[in-house]
């Protein structure tokens, strides 16, 4: 038993090491070491406001980003309305602009056709001229061929010449 309980002389060693070493470890240790301990606690915390900072700020981003595709999305949208405006206006000219076109060589194909009907009428106007004249003539020296009927022919006209 008298291993368990210590002695009077150990025990006031013990507690002058212990002072001494405690004295010369609040002395020259303590401090530094709270010193140590103070500084990493404030860069710790530093690092956890920066993260929170950073977070919040990653939050703003995505908001942000988010935004801009949205804008972006509407402004998509709003362009291709009105590229199909323009396109189906520019279909519609082009509708219009043909049937203008469409009329307009219907009309000069109707004016064509009338210049070349006018100009058919007046060979075959002419033509039937000709041909009366030639068929007058035939037929008026075929007539006149003895000298009687010339006679006779020739006072008709002198007859109507007196008259004129």
């Amino acid at each position: 038993m008298d291993l368990l309980i210590p002695g009077t002389g150990l025990f006031l060693w013990q507690l002058i090491i212990f002072l001494i070493l405690f004295f010369f470890l609040k002395k020259f240790a303590w401090k530094p070491i709270l010193q140590s301990l103070k500084i990493r606690e404030e860069s710790i915390q530093n690092a956890l406001d920066s993260a929170e900072k950073a977070k919040m700020e990653m939050g703003q981003l995505k908001a942000e980003n988010e935004k801009l595709l949205e804008e972006a999305r509407v402004e998509r949208d709003r362009i291709l309305s009105e590229a199909r405006e323009v396109a189906n206006s520019i279909n519609e000219a082009a509708k219009v602009d043909a049937g203008k076109a469409a009329d307009k060589m219907i009309a000069d194909a109707k004016i064509a056709i009338n210049t070349e009907k006018e100009a058919a009428m007046a060979d075959v106007k002419s033509m039937v001229a000709d041909l009366s004249l030639q068929i007058t003539e035939k037929v008026i020296r075929k007539q006149l061929q003895d000298e009687a009927s010339q006679k006779a022919l020739i006072e008709d006209f002198v007859k109507d010449l007196k008259l004129n």
